[in-house]
């Protein structure tokens, strides 16, 4: 059911993670076009922040968006390679960096864009492991943290910068984990936690403003957690982890590769959409909630009227206040569905600055609720950025808007 664009105020929007590159007339660094759901709202950043032309290999790109106003961003730049030697105990590497990685905080009710320090003697590892946490004590302080596992060692490191302290500080943590490597996809806020995400086996989380911080570990559904490596580089196209009503929210619609090619060439089996629930932010046990094939949702009014064809899509995000609205991609557009009721209940062409949707996963929206000197701004109609790239002819290189880091997945045994 196509539906006309929503000037209206919302309380929460749809982010894309990509934002546009673009000079602001009023000289900010950042100003966001606010849409409501589903079209995608968009944040447009000034070359002050990435002073480059865009390319599918460096880019912006959000990694957390949070309901204080403020977004963490990195700056991905092109650099000539440079070899960098790694120094670890017992073991000594060479890597070469083809990149220049930056970090910014973006305040986006104040339009201003604060570029973190480079941490003293080393550098973000992976940008999926870096999260942003707003201080419970108030005054617009928080807190970026990186979570440095160490594979088959018993501790980590939590590298965290403070605005109340001003530079980074390093904490060991006992690592709770067995050797295997993690699988970064990005890091929540939920509960005054940090809440580290890996799709295919569950999620690590700690309060990074604790002096002695403790890491836990609430491994995903017995029955869906992956093999090593499954899923790998796709996990985020089917998967997705995020808060909705107060409550950290599992969505699930992964097949594996055989029953995915059986559904597209028209076999009886479909995906089937389930949400799980984490009891509380102390549990360890998800409990299975809502859930629907798409076999059933295909065969609804509502879908038939949306116009939009019997091809699994893409899973984008949950609704942050309504646990039984999931979205999803399609081609150039982004639809809603209430899984109990098995019916679509939005859809709209998304309007995104990338990538193109033969690209599309998870990680290129974000679920924003948004602070309300934002809410109460103005809005617009929403923007028809994606669409033209969309409809021209587009095959994907290796590394086309792809994650970066490095997780040091080294073995100590």
């Amino acid at each position: 059911m196509a539906q006309p664009p929503s000037s209206s105020p919302s309380p929460w929007v749809i982010l894309g993670s990509i934002p546009r590159v673009s000079a602001l007339a009023d000289g900010g660094d950042a100003s966001v076009a606010l849409t409501a759901p589903p079209r995608a709202s968009i944040l447009t950043v000034s070359p002050r922040v990435f002073p480059e032309p865009p390319t599918p290999h460096y880019f912006p790109f959000v990694l957390t968006a949070d309901p204080s106003g403020l977004l963490l961003l990195q700056a991905n730049l092109r650099r000539d390679p440079t070899q960098q030697v790694i120094d670890r105990p017992g073991c000594q590497s060479v890597s070469w960096k083809f990149n220049h990685p930056r970090y910014f905080v973006i305040d986006a009710t104040a339009a201003t864009a604060f570029h973190l320090p480079d941490p003293e003697g080393t550098t973000i590892q992976h940008q999926a492991l870096l999260g942003l946490l707003a201080s419970p004590g108030g005054g617009g302080h928080y807190m970026v943290a990186e979570l440095r596992p160490i594979i088959g060692c018993d501790h980590a490191t939590l590298l965290c910068f403070s605005t109340e302290v001003g530079e980074w500080v390093a904490k060991r943590v006992r690592y709770p984990l067995p050797p295997r490597p993690l699988v970064p996809i990005c890091v929540v806020s939920y509960h005054g936690r940090l809440w580290w995400v890996d799709l295919t086996w569950g999620v690590i989380t700690c309060d990074p403003f604790a002096d002695e911080p403790v890491l836990g570990f609430v491994p995903l559904p017995p029955e869906k957690v992956l093999g090593c490596r499954e899923a790998w580089g796709v996990a985020d196209k089917y998967r997705y982890v995020g808060v909705s009503g107060g409550k950290l929210r599992f969505v699930d619609m992964y097949m594996g590769k055989r029953s995915r090619a059986r559904a597209r060439g028209g076999g009886a089996r479909t995906p089937t959409v389930s949400v799980w629930t984490l009891a509380d932010p102390h549990s360890r046990e998800w409990t299975l909630g809502q859930e629907a094939s798409f076999a059933e949702i295909w065969a609804d009014e509502s879908y038939k009227a949306a116009g939009l064809p019997k091809k699994i899509p893409t899973l984008a995000l949950i609704h942050p206040e309504n646990p039984d609205v999931v979205y999803f991609f399609l081609k150039e557009h982004l639809f809603g569905v209430d899984v109990r009721a098995r019916k679509v209940v939005e859809c709209q062409v998304y309007g995104l600055v990338a990538p193109p949707s033969i690209c599309m996963a998870s990680r290129f929206v974000r679920a924003w609720e948004l602070p309300r000197a934002l809410s109460s701004g103005e809005w617009c109609n929403g923007m028809d950025l994606a669409e033209s790239a969309n409809a021209r002819p587009y095959t994907p290189s290796p590394g086309d808007y792809h994650l970066l880091g490095n997780t040091r997945q080294t073995f100590i045994g």
